[in-house]
């Protein structure tokens, strides 16, 4: 889903070629989300459906570079793109379905997580170290696009919705400002350019709250927030959750959440990173 959906359930089912939308689960300015299936092999699916005519310039280059993304990888923890196809205007986008919704939804409905299924989880994003090969996907990672193959603990993770990516060789930077401000890292909220290591920030702000149930720092704007995340002097931990903690956890949470991108963890730092590392109980 994009930035500014809302989930939302509708009963009104569309039959699109070879495809009946039987739920619409989410909306935003440009584009729907429905649970849907094909009719062909009577699979349950999830469709995107971008409205063109709505799209800008620059939201259309960013919708071809979702497209052209999800076309060319096959990855365990990235949505799979089974069709696609364009109809009456629209684009419509055939993915797996993900039974266990989005990851803001999962920490509404269960609160903060076990440190185990917190390690489990950072262990699936860092997983996808193709990411890291040929050109690297600024992927402004945000718990809305991270979707649950099963509402469990033991649920793969699927990141979803790359319409926000930016493509960049490593050693390059980007400009351009999107996403959702409680997951930027700081020198985004400050318009300045930026690399990978924004999408290390946006992990960091992903850890403490599956560890929390709430994010790091909130602000009435993004002036506010920001000047929230700069005047800390240490992460919000609750006494009671501090004391929990592994001491590794603990410090691949504040490593990743430097405000400063030249002391943050790179990639390959939290990839080999101690907590990473160590096997999950019962895994």
């Amino acid at each position: 889903m994009e930035e500014g959906e809302e989930e939302e359930e509708e009963s009104e089912s569309v039959r699109v070629k070879d495809i009946l939308l039987k739920r619409k689960i989410g909306k935003g300015s440009f584009s729907a989300v429905w649970k849907a299936e094909h009719r062909g092999t009577g699979e349950e699916v999830a469709v995107k459906q971008v409205f063109l005519s709505k799209l800008s310039p620059r939201l259309k280059s960013s919708f071809h570079c979702e497209l052209n993304f999800l076309s060319s990888v096959n990855h365990p923890n990235i949505v799979r793109l089974l069709d696609f196809f364009q109809y009456d205007g629209c684009a419509y986008l055939v993915m797996e379905f993900c039974a266990g919704g989005n990851l803001a939804s999962y920490i509404r409905f269960h609160g903060r997580v076990q440190q185990q299924t917190a390690r489990r989880f950072m262990q699936q994003l860092a997983n996808i170290t193709l990411l890291e090969t040929n050109l690297f996907a600024l992927m402004v990672l945000l718990n809305q696009n991270i979707l649950l193959s099963k509402p469990r603990d033991d649920a793969i993770l699927k990141i979803a919705d790359f319409g926000l990516s930016r493509t960049v060789r490593p050693g390059e930077y980007a400009e351009t400002v999107c996403g959702t401000p409680l997951y930027m890292a700081p020198e985004v909220l400050q318009f300045q350019k930026y690399d990978s290591k924004a999408d290390m920030w946006s992990i960091g702000v992903i850890l403490f709250e599956l560890l929390n149930g709430y994010p790091p720092f909130n602000g009435r704007n993004n002036v506010q927030l920001l000047k929230n995340i700069r005047s800390s002097t240490g992460l919000p931990f609750s006494q009671m959750i501090l004391l929990g903690l592994d001491p590794d956890c603990l410090d691949v949470c504040s490593k990743l959440l430097c405000s400063n991108p030249v002391d943050r963890l790179s990639f390959d730092e939290f990839y080999q990173h101690r907590f990473l590392r160590r096997k999950v109980m019962g895994a």
